[in-house]
């Protein structure tokens, strides 16, 4: 009985889903641009650079050749990769998991310059520099 009513609960989430959320209607990788290109049911189309999304990033031009979409719409399934983007969390912004956009935020974040980090970093440097890292024994 219960497992009636969470089909039913589950079915209006996926039709509320639907109503909502633009689906995919074609999607092909673009070559000349390098970039993966979505057109949604909506009229709208999305484009983006596969370095951006988690599982794409070292993506070769022929292994992006061929995306597939799902019959909801909302999945692209890049099948040379065995590579999945849900599109509604990628119109939102998530490009990966939260460890991998993470990793890509710090790397970003430790390449910027700024006045007070240049002055910082010279500070530190006239202090003798970072501290050697201690090793301590557990004997």
């Amino acid at each position: 009985m219960a497992l009636s009513e969470e089909l039913k609960t589950a079915n209006l989430k996926a039709q509320r889903r639907l109503r909502q959320t633009p689906a995919a209607t074609a999607a092909r990788y673009d070559r000349k641009s390098r970039r993966v290109e979505v057109k949604l049911g909506s009229g709208m189309e999305l484009t983006f650079s596969p370095e951006n999304v988690e599982g794409l990033e070292n993506a070769t031009p022929t292994q992006l050749s061929k995306i597939e979409i799902s019959p909801s719409g909302f999945g692209l399934h890049f099948p040379k990769l065995d590579a999945d983007i849900y599109l509604p969390a990628l119109l939102e912004g998530i490009l990966g998991s939260k460890k991998w956009m993470a990793a890509r935020l710090g790397a970003v974040g430790g390449l910027k310059t700024s006045i007070a980090k240049k002055r910082a970093a010279r500070a530190n440097g006239k202090l003798g520099g970072r501290p050697r890292k201690v090793i301590l024994s557990q004997n």
